[in-house]
């Protein structure tokens, strides 16, 4: 059988009163996750939601996620996930798009449902999670009688197991398909690439990664935090959930870590039992790599992918605090790793067109910029309802598919993938492109010494991390000007070291906090940056 939930039976089976979930002052063994989700998939079935239906899954992060997803997948039903955070009308383009036939959701979303009817004309069945208003059908748990076992769906490797929306950062949000084949080569790969063992403790500050820890036999603490808005957690209550339920594992955006490290620092506060920290959904920079050094008792890894391909690569901190840190503040773009296990990557030449069929003679040499392909078990094959999307992104290469993440980058001489920036961020000039990661990575590292010589800290472990920056385009590609973009309030004498720092640069504007995705609140909305910063180039300094 492949389905992810088989693994939830196993792991209750072998391990029945470990916690397998810790959501505030919910707390439920293996055991207890294994029969709840079961009388949820009993309740599915009761309610008419059949195997193969995609439906709406919104839930809030906690113990009832879980269980409606392993319940969903138990019972052979697609969740489809996706991300609330982006704005209503965004949302509900999405669901338009999907067109989901059952929906799942608590209160709140269903009364979004009621009043935006017209995005949800497709769904004809719908439970309540909670306390159900002022509209009809069924509550999940007043269906959620049957203490049965249920019997696991026997889905097949290619079979249809979820919609995962992408988080919209770098244009329309689409939903990605995932098959059950790829879920459990994810559960390989994470093995294979992090070591994780049975009975670890991962506080799960992305809520979607705790799904994978009741396959992996571990416990998952939620710790308390808005999930749309990690970048404004409270770091004391991330702290108190790694330290009150001894994690040995925690996965986060660069954003929450920003937060976390410092503070940890500034009171002393050490984690000695997190064996690794996992920091993705954007760049990492080297110094909040050294700052998490200070804290932790293992590592840092920067796991490097997408929605449609995770993992892809990973690095460790160690290797970018000794090997690659320098070449970031010198402008080489940041070090992703090596391709993770059973992962083709390929550099090809940098084209906004379609590519209909593979070919070797697409690739560039170790060494050149190109647009990072990826193939391989974990890779998604289709964007779903999005034909042109599919078209634009995935190359066929006979029963194989390479996937065109849309990042550029290169191929040391080590076999290490460096990451340049995204593809439709790089800043067309006249002379020739210019990559944001490359040129971010030089003004955020002047950035971060301006910083630490204001708090009068000499180096070493001490550092801080400093001010971000944003490389944009200003104008027609092929004629844009690049401007660089720092977050904070304006600064004469800063400016003027970037600029000697970066001659190229045309302009230095300072903006007070920068637009980000609202899944890792990471990602700069560099787009949205270009056009403020259109009008205003013509000015050295100028206040957002």
């Amino acid at each position: 059988m492949i389905n992810i939930a088989r693994h939830l039976p196993l792991q209750a089976a072998a391990r029945p009163d470990q916690l397998a979930v810790i959501a505030g002052d919910r707390r439920v063994t293996f055991r207890e996750l294994d029969q709840l989700s079961d009388r949820y998939a009993h309740a599915l079935h009761a309610a008419g939601i059949r195997r193969g239906e995609r439906t709406l899954l919104m839930v809030k992060a906690g113990v009832d996620l879980i269980a409606v997803t392993y319940a969903m997948m138990k019972a052979g039903v697609v969740p489809v996930l996706i991300d609330p955070g982006m704005g209503v009308k965004p949302f509900l383009r999405c669901v338009a798009d999907i067109a989901p036939t059952a929906m799942v959701g608590i209160p709140l979303a269903h009364a979004l449902r009621v009043v935006f009817s017209g995005s949800f004309t497709s769904v004809r069945t719908h439970v309540t999670v909670g306390r159900r208003w002022f509209w009809g059908g069924p509550t999940l748990a007043g269906l959620a009688t049957n203490q049965a076992s249920f019997p696991i769906a026997e889905t097949a490797d290619g079979d249809e197991a979820a919609v995962l929306f992408t988080s919209g950062s770098t244009g329309p949000a689409k939903g990605v398909v995932y098959t059950h084949g790829m879920f459990e080569a994810q559960v390989r790969a994470l093995l294979d690439t992090y070591g994780f063992r049975p009975g670890e403790v991962d506080c799960a500050a992305f809520p979607l990664f705790s799904l994978f820890d009741g396959a992996l036999g571990m416990t998952s603490v939620i710790p308390d935090l808005d999930p749309s808005r990690p970048g404004t957690c409270d770091p004391a209550k991330v702290v108190a959930a790694i330290r009150d339920n001894h994690c040995t594992t925690a996965f986060g955006s660069p954003a929450i870590w920003r937060r976390v490290a410092p503070y940890c620092i500034a009171n002393g506060v050490k984690l000695p039992e997190l064996r690794r920290v996992l920091i993705a959904g954007a760049p990492v920079p080297p110094l909040l790599v050294e700052q998490l050094h200070q804290v932790i008792g293992g590592d840092v890894e920067t796991p490097y992918g997408a929605t449609e391909s995770l993992p892809v690569a990973n690095m460790t901190g160690k290797e970018i605090v000794g090997e690659t840190a320098a070449a970031t503040l010198a402008g080489a773009g940041t070090c992703v790793g090596r391709p993770a296990a059973h992962i083709e990557v390929r550099l090809i030449r940098v084209t906004d067109t379609a590519i209909p069929t593979w070919s070797e003679d697409l690739c560039v040499p170790d060494g050149e910029v190109g647009e990072i392909c990826v193939k391989g078990p974990v890779v998604t094959r289709a964007y779903a309802n999005r034909a042109a999307a599919t078209a634009a992104a995935k190359i066929a290469a006979g029963a194989d598919v390479w996937h065109r993440i849309g990042d550029l980058g290169y191929r040391d001489d080590k076999g290490r993938i460096w990451f340049c920036g995204r593809m439709g961020e790089r800043v067309r000039t006249a002379a020739g492109d210019l990559y944001t990661d490359r040129i971010e990575g030089v003004c955020n590292g002047e950035c971060a010494r301006v910083a630490e010589a204001g708090e009068g800290r000499t180096g070493g472990s001490t550092k801080g991390a400093g001010r971000r920056t944003a490389l944009v385009g200003v104008g027609e590609p092929g004629s844009q000007r690049p401007v660089l973009i720092v977050e904070g309030a304006p600064d004469d004498a800063l400016a003027t070291r970037l600029r000697a720092k970066v001659p190229v640069l045309e302009a230095v504007l300072f903006y007070p906090a920068f637009p980000v995705d609202v899944r890792h609140n990471a990602k700069i909305h560099r787009h949205t940056l270009a056009l403020w910063a259109t009008p205003r180039v013509s000015t050295a300094l100028v206040s957002a």
